[in-house]
């Protein structure tokens, strides 16, 4: 953004002539402001614009408009008690003395019927400037040259991505301790400091947010390392040793363990701060490898597993169950890094985007476009919570809508026939050893001699249905991209997918014990 701000304040209660010139070059010295057609003393404010100084928008059932704002700023109340008349918009950059004549209607008419032997070198120099600007060829075609280099820079730019980075300012703004909280009431003036109770900061750093990085993360700081290792805690067992991670304070609950969270943190310090060996870690340890089946009496004494005596059963993270079923699917690609991916009906403030016609689709979760208030609906139905509020600990509710998803989401429907349609080209015979194969990978487990007749059943319906209703196999078949191979017959692999799909929205399925 470019900003300039008067010095002297405008008077209230007066009309005033207000003029302002840019002469394009993206900089705040080239803003200028005329009181009354006189050059006002003006401080930069901002002197940052990476973006066209112009903001188009489109209108529906119209043509593209100059979006014009007069009077307001972002997140500004506007005008207040205020008016405006007589707005004019120029198509060029108009000279101090132009100004001057907006405001009087004479100044110019003057200037030129003046005599030449009467006219000041300012006289003079303002005339060049009006010359250059109005009516000479040369200068005409020196501004085309720098409006085309000026046009394709900011093409350019504009094509590019564009991210929030936030900048120090020059000088910080000023704090103060406000009177009975009123905004308007500055009291004592304070500056940015560390509590006293945890290490000083160090005397070498800038107060700012880097300096603030190396604080929290100096070897001997007691919180950094804690509230890390209570998170991946919270992440591998369900509940954190300190189960409120949302305060950590005195106003939380204590660790349930207060020995635990000093070696693991003092550990992930003295490990370089290595996750993956934290990770491993917790994983391995004999507390994360404990059944979840207990006794009644073992449950009844330690309801809440406050003293962690068992695995607890949660369902996977709504990133996971879809990056789950693109994993046993081997539709998953492990590709890093890149743009945001368009899934299937993915939605951006209720509006539909196209999903992407390449491997975007079989992305992972983390890639998926995403806004603050609008996250996939995929990833909102499994409890996937909002970007415009920090979330430590995601809320687990089940509902009707999970299973509809899950049974006949595209990207879901999808997985199921490539996986029915791997299995059916690996295995021979009926589909038993299909259920057996798709069973396992499903649920880490083999199903028992119950499940498999279940499943053998619910096969035959199946391919019984879709023979006398080839049209309604081969409409389940073209959901999603990935080909659909012509050696299967598609009442058989429509059985299939129903069956997998089936097997897919078990609990075990989407739980991890």
């Amino acid at each position: 953004a470019l900003r300039i701000q008067a010095v002297d304040p405008l008077a209230p209660q007066e009309w005033h002539h207000v003029t302002m010139t840019y002469d394009g070059s993206s900089e705040a010295a080239g803003l200028k402001l005329y009181l009354n057609g006189e050059l006002m003393e003006t401080r930069i404010v901002k002197d940052h614009l990476t973006n066209s100084i112009t903001d188009w928008i489109k209108i529906p059932d119209s043509s593209p408009r100059l979006h014009l704002v007069v009077g307001q700023r972002y997140r500004d109340r506007g005008f207040v008690d205020g008016e405006i008349d007589e707005l004019m918009v120029f198509d060029r950059e108009l000279t101090a003395d132009e100004a001057h004549h907006l405001f009087d209607g004479e100044h110019m008419a003057q200037l030129l019927a003046m005599d030449t032997a009467e006219l000041s070198s300012t006289d003079r120099a303002a005339l060049l400037d009006y010359f250059l600007l109005t009516a000479s060829a040369d200068a005409d075609a020196l501004r085309e040259e720098l409006r085309i280099a000026r046009a394709t820079w900011n093409r350019q730019m504009d094509e590019l991505p564009v991210i929030s980075v936030m900048r120090e300012l020059p000088e910080p703004k000023p704090a103060y301790i406000l009177e009975r909280g009123a905004y308007d009431a500055h009291g004592e003036p304070v500056t940015a400091d560390t509590p006293s109770a945890l290490p000083p900061f160090p005397a070498d750093q800038p107060r700012n947010r880097l300096g603030l990085a190396k604080w929290m993360f100096q070897p001997d700081h007691p919180l950094t390392a804690r509230v890390a290792v209570n998170r991946y805690w919270q992440l591998m067992f369900g509940q954190g040793i300190v189960r409120t991670p949302e305060d950590f304070g005195s106003q939380g609950q204590p660790p349930t363990h207060p020995e635990l969270p000093d070696w693991l943190s003092r550990d992930f310090v003295n490990s370089g701060w290595n996750v993956k060996r934290l990770l491993r870690q917790m994983a391995l340890s004999a507390t994360y490898r404990q059944s979840t089946v207990i006794s009644l009496a073992t449950r009844e004494k330690d309801p809440e597993n406050v003293t962690f005596c068992r695995s607890e059963p949660k369902r996977l993270q709504a990133e996971m169950i879809r990056d789950n079923a693109l994993a046993v699917s081997e539709l998953l690609v492990n590709e890093i890094g890149g743009p945001p991916t368009h899934p299937y009906e993915l939605e951006v403030g209720f509006n539909p985007i196209e999903p992407d016609e390449g491997n975007g689709v079989y992305r992972r979760s983390i890639y998926t476009l995403s806004k603050r208030n609008s996250p996939a609906p995929v990833m909102v139905a499994f409890d996937a919570p909002k970007r415009d509020v920090c979330t430590v600990k995601r809320a687990e509710v089940a509902s009707p809508l999970q299973p509809l998803i899950t049974l006949n989401g595209p990207q879901f429907v999808e997985a199921s026939r490539v996986l029915a349609q791997i299995l059916l080209n690996r295995m021979d015979g009926g589909p038993t050893n299909l259920i057996d194969e798709a069973f396992y990978r499903l649920t880490s487990r083999k199903p028992d001699a119950n499940e498999i007749a279940l499943m053998t059943r619910l096969y035959d319906v199946q391919l019984a249905e879709f023979s006398r209703n080839p049209e309604e196999a081969v409409a389940l078949l073209d959901i999603g991209h990935a080909p659909v191979p012509d050696h299967l017959a598609p009442p058989q692999l429509a059985a299939a997918t129903i069956v997998v799909n089936a097997l897919m929205n078990l609990h075990e399925s989407i739980t991890h014990r």
